[in-house]
């Protein structure tokens, strides 16, 4: 004789989804929170206030922007991935969110299964630039300055393992140049030794050189990405000047907490990708040379993987600890 179903479960079972329906569909009902896991006034800092007016427009509800600096990233991220599954938190990050984890001997959580990408927002070449002190005017005569004084050259950085260092290390493995590696606070707190020829290059975030290069009190010689800067546009990339495939992009993603509902995700997707299209933020990230690069859910999570199987690679082929 068969069991007869519980018709309460069934009860129960209905109401449940058509809860998570409702629930999905009056989303967002109240504010968002956007944390932003660095200090103010940095690229992510503006990136973040601008994605979060623009999002705001976009789903018709306010968006708090929250700045939750500490470990290089880690304690602001680290919120996000343990708030509720709900969709009310997110976090835009820059490629440290999977550098993090290859150079760190623990983490407090996993961006492959703690967080979701929601999308891609924004991409920026680092500029190579060097001190007016050194006498090279081209790349290309930094690279045989380089090849013949070996060990001769030093090179700034914002710290172990963050983009500005590990563009200098696939620069160094590309090119077979021997430089030294001087680890500063900031990328900006480098640009006194630079002007005086303390550290003689640096590869740098746009905003951070432009006020430099602009009365060539240091020298852009060369951007990292494929295609030549809209902010630069005389400069040649790395990849055109003698290193093929060199690509480094000093990007921006937003993240949310796995686990949050589908339904959710590609709202709050769909509200990304309307905001990244907005003219006044594509106008406003023109001006510090950024590009607006709204993605899918699968891309953005693609481009994350990619993105730490590169790094992985770098950091092991340079010997890169946190020990440097």
């Amino acid at each position: 004789m068969k069991r007869p179903i519980a018709v309460a479960s069934i009860f129960l079972g209905l109401s449940l989804t058509l809860g998570s329906a409702s629930f999905a569909q009056d989303f967002p009902d109240r504010p968002l929170h956007l944390i932003v896991p660095y200090g103010p006034g940095g690229i992510t800092d503006f990136a973040g206030r601008t994605v979060g007016q623009a999002l705001g427009k976009a789903l018709g509800q306010t968006v708090v922007v929250d700045n939750k600096p500490g470990a290089g990233g880690i304690v602001g991220v680290d919120y996000v991935a343990y708030s509720a599954a709900d969709g009310y938190e997110m976090a835009i990050m820059d490629p440290a969110i999977i550098i993090n984890p290859i150079l760190q001997k623990s983490m407090p959580y996993n961006v492959f299964t703690d967080l979701v990408t929601l999308s891609r927002v924004s991409s920026s070449p680092e500029v190579l630039v060097v001190s007016p002190q050194l006498g090279v005017k081209t790349y290309a005569e930094l690279v045989t300055y380089g090849k013949a004084n070996p060990g001769k050259l030093n090179y700034a950085s914002a710290g172990v393992g963050t983009a500005p260092h590990l563009a200098a290390v696939l620069w160094e493995l590309g090119t077979g140049i021997q430089a030294e590696h001087v680890p500063y606070k900031g990328i900006g707190g480098s640009y006194p030794d630079l002007m005086s020829n303390k550290v003689q290059l640096a590869f740098s975030s746009i905003p951070g050189a432009l006020p430099f290069t602009s009365d060539n009190r240091v020298l852009p010689l060369a951007t990292t990405m494929l295609k030549r800067s809209t902010v630069y546009p005389d400069l040649p990339t790395l990849a055109e000047s003698g290193l093929p495939g060199y690509d480094v992009d000093v990007w921006l993603s937003l993240y949310v907490r796995s686990g949050t509902p589908t339904d959710i995700l590609n709202k709050l997707n769909a509200g990304v990708q309307k905001a990244l299209r907005d003219p006044e933020l594509v106008a406003a990230f023109a001006k510090f040379g950024l590009t607006a690069v709204p993605t899918s859910l699968a891309d953005g999570a693609a481009f994350t993987k990619s993105e730490s199987d590169k790094w992985k690679k770098v950091i092991a082929d340079g010997h890169i600890t946190l020990d440097q």
